[in-house]
């Protein structure tokens, strides 16, 4: 047997350490490192070998029974995002900031399967069964038939689980609760999530009912504990949002069973969460037009084509120092950078401005598709020239100002037609697929332009125009008075 020695693990990144010390090398954190006492681990090898074991088989690809029908849970937004509900055997995280609507929404899931003949069960270990009682009442929820129980010890979880025969759903609120009691450290440490999720994963894959593992974050956004609970589960889910908007984005990161960087929009109400069938209309209801600084981007998130606003606001530095970038929404770094090629290849004079630039409605855009509508919202912004409020916008831009293609063009445009906008800036494509020059579906107007020049162009050009004819023309010089006699 090996020696079972102490072990000093930072509880933020995972990296284990010989000796304690206030400060992780690895990920930079103060005081997250903590004393672990691992299990006698029998030493692999010839002494691994003398014990024997039993050949495993292999088969093919293709098996003789259809694959088992998903759950669906009656939320058309988190069925999207799950690729078509609970897959049988898989394990699920949901993370997100504390009271962004995580236990909420799998409150709500959670009812509706149960209401639909399925056994559901959910384990809570931050509240009690009153509480979660409270807000199922307040949901409308309390006739489901779900079963609910307030434990954290993880042997009374299995052996509750083990003894289920026909369970289709267990959701665990939360992962970081649930301990083990053969180990040697408190609850949420590395060590006991790590072997809670292995032993509630093994149960799923045996026992054939999907789990929710419920996760907290840390103050960075990222979920808290080691990173590879991550890849144990098959769907990792993050919720996001601000606290000052209605709008709730569930968005996939990983799922084996259906496409990544998915998508689900919910409004937070009174009565819980509730779907978002269009959120495009939604993002654009307050939108107005005419104003300088704003653009209307046709983005993609996973299969789903989504209009939002993209507003930037120009301002003269005040501190005399350095400008100030604020960026809601979009990376701070792909905004300077495309304020240098604003500069460089297009003399657009930003440098000595604060820029401030949100993306409406909470969302939170990372395609390199948004580069167009982000220079012509920055624009617009200095030329003082509201750009078209029919137009969208959609396209990468390179470092020499070049303007290149992204995927799923005519699902942007699609989109674009079925809200009502009337045009379109795009980058120039090398194959129209038959299309006539200029047209894009049900007539939409297509502007395909090959550098960001084209596009700085007309609003420049417009906000000349603009100008006073008597500040273009030489000013006369009055004629001098007479002296005025004494």
């Amino acid at each position: 047997m090996a020696k079972s020695t102490a072990r000093f693990i930072c509880q933020n990144c995972g990296a284990v350490h010989p000796r304690w010390q206030g400060r992780c090398d690895s990920c930079g954190e103060w005081n997250t490192i903590v004393e672990e006492k691992p299990e006698a681990i029998r030493a692999p090898g010839p002494a691994g070998k003398s014990q024997g074991g039993r050949p495993i088989d292999f088969v093919g690809l293709k098996g003789r029974a259809a694959p088992p029908p998903r759950t669906r849970t009656g939320l058309e937004e988190l069925d999207r995002v799950l690729g078509g509900g609970f897959v049988p055997g898989s394990v699920v995280l949901v993370g997100g900031d504390p009271g962004i609507g995580k236990s909420t929404i799998l409150l709500q899931a959670a009812a509706r399967i149960a209401s639909a003949g399925k056994r559901v069960l959910y384990i809570s270990g931050e509240e009690a069964i009153d509480q979660v009682r409270l807000r199922a009442l307040r949901l409308g929820l309390t006739d489901s038939p779900m079963g609910l129980a307030a434990s954290t010890s993880l042997r009374d979880i299995a052996a509750s689980l083990e003894e289920e025969k026909d369970c289709t759903l267990v959701i665990v609120d939360s992962i970081q609760t649930v301990w083990l009691d053969s180990l040697d450290s408190a609850p949420g440490t590395v060590s006991q999530v790590r072997a809670c999720a292995a032993e509630l994963t093994r149960l799923a894959k045996t026992r054939n009912f999907a789990v929710v593992l419920v996760g907290h974050v840390t103050k960075e956004g990222t979920l808290a504990g080691p990173r590879v609970l991550e890849h144990m589960v098959d769907a990792t889910l993050y919720f996001e949002g601000d606290r000052g908007h209605q709008f709730r984005i569930l968005r996939a990161v990983k799922n084996r069973f259906g496409a990544t960087d998915e998508i689900g929009v919910f409004e937070m109400t009174d009565k819980g969460l509730m779907e978002v069938a269009n959120p495009s209309a939604l993002f654009l209801a307050e939108r107005r037009g005419n104003i300088s600084g704003s653009a209307v981007f046709a983005g993609l998130e996973g299969t789903r084509p989504v209009l939002v606003e993209i507003q930037a606001l120009l301002s003269p530095s005040a501190s005399g120092g350095s400008p100030r970038r604020q960026v809601v929404g979009w990376d701070s770094g792909r905004l300077a950078m495309l304020m240098a090629v604003l500069e460089a290849r297009c003399r657009v004079s930003l440098g000595q401005n604060d820029v401030y630039l949100n993306i409406a409605g909470g969302l939170r855009v990372s395609e390199p598709a948004a580069d167009l509508a982000v220079a012509a919202a920055l624009v617009s912004a200095a030329t003082d020239r509201p750009t078209d409020p029919d137009r969208v916008f959609f396209g990468e831009v390179g470092l020499s100002g070049e303007v290149r293609q992204v995927a799923q063009t005519d699902l942007r445009l699609r989109e674009a037609a079925k809200l009502g906008f009337a045009a379109a800036t795009l980058p120039r494509r090398v194959a129209r697929g038959g299309r006539a020059p200029g047209k894009g579906p049900e007539g939409l107007r297509l502007a395909e332009i090959g550098h960001l020049a084209d596009l700085v162009a007309p609003l420049a050009a417009a906000a000349a125009a603009r100008k006073p004819a008597r500040d273009a023309a030489p000013r006369e010089e009055a004629p001098e008075e007479a002296p005025e006699e004494a």
